[in-house]
């Protein structure tokens, strides 16, 4: 069982992780990035598997604390994504024009070896 005390650890460690995650965003960072995200899946994980402190157990003051530490982890998350999306488009961006490429050059060989005698098959087999 985690205790209360236990329980709030693992939020402070996650929510000075997700502060350090939005400076490498910022900084594009992306190995930083995904590093400290693996950290803080695995405390979030724990969170999960184990069997977590009731909300009424914990005092008032933890449960504000408790509660503005996840509020501020899904603001920076949100910053996070302000960083993330842009790169990730520009990847969508550049993986399906590499694609078309291969399409095209594909299209094209069939072309060709049609054009000089030979068949579609071997063009895309050989």
């Amino acid at each position: 069982m985690t205790s209360v005390s236990s329980q709030l650890v693992i939020y402070e460690e996650m929510y000075a992780l997700s502060e350090q995650m939005v400076a490498a965003a910022q900084a594009n960072e992306w190995d930083k990035l995904i590093a400290l995200e693996s950290r803080v899946s695995i405390l979030r994980d724990k969170l999960m598997t184990e069997e977590s402190v009731g909300v009424e157990s914990l005092s008032g003051a933890d449960r504000a604390r408790k509660a503005a530490m996840i509020r501020k982890i899904l603001e920076d998350n949100a910053e996070i994504l302000c960083h993330t999306e842009p790169w990730m488009e520009n990847v969508r961006q550049f993986l399906g024009s590499q694609h078309q490429r291969r399409k095209m050059h594909h299209a094209y060989a069939v072309m060709d070896a049609l054009s000089n005698g030979g068949s579609a098959t071997e063009a895309s087999f050989g």
